[in-house]
């Protein structure tokens, strides 16, 4: 049996074709990874204080985690969140200490969110329709921080 062998050419093109559809399926296969937008906020605030209004993006989800810092308070809660200008804000999330699911949809004001603390004294709440806020019900000043990401 005899092997014919390709002429230089046709190897050249073949070469060619195999790199082409190489070069297509990369280019296909890559996945654009893009860097989270983000919003600190640290709180201290007095017994019965509120903190400054938080505004979400809007039509966007956005994870809100909040900490309190306060010793023998520490605990953190977190929830997902939507805001639709003008109609309220949305969320789905766990409560600090293992308490259970939260979840709503309002734009009423003062409507709890979440407990970010240990004693559900410190929480996140509905400001308006469009914002939200850090609530202090403990009768001593609480610590400690929230991180927006979308």
């Amino acid at each position: 049996m005899r092997i014919q062998k390709f002429s230089r050419p046709g190897v050249i093109l073949l070469a060619t074709a195999v790199a082409i559809i190489t070069s297509m399926v990369a280019a296909n296969a890559t996945q654009t990874f893009t860097a989270p937008n983000t919003a600190f906020v640290s709180y201290s605030l007095a017994a019965g204080a509120n903190s400054a209004v938080i505004t979400p993006t809007n039509n966007r989800s956005v994870l809100v985690m909040g900490f309190c810092t306060t010793s023998l308070n520490q605990s953190v809660g977190q929830v997902s969140l939507f805001h639709v200008p003008s109609n309220g804000i949305g969320w789905l999330g766990l409560e600090s200490g293992g308490s259970g699911i939260t979840q709503g949809f309002t734009g009423t004001v003062g409507h709890h969110i979440v407990w970010i603390d240990s004693t559900h004294k410190v929480d996140i709440q509905v400001a308006s329709a469009d914002t939200i806020l850090i609530h202090n019900g403990n009768s001593v000043t609480m610590a400690g921080n929230v991180t927006l990401v979308w």
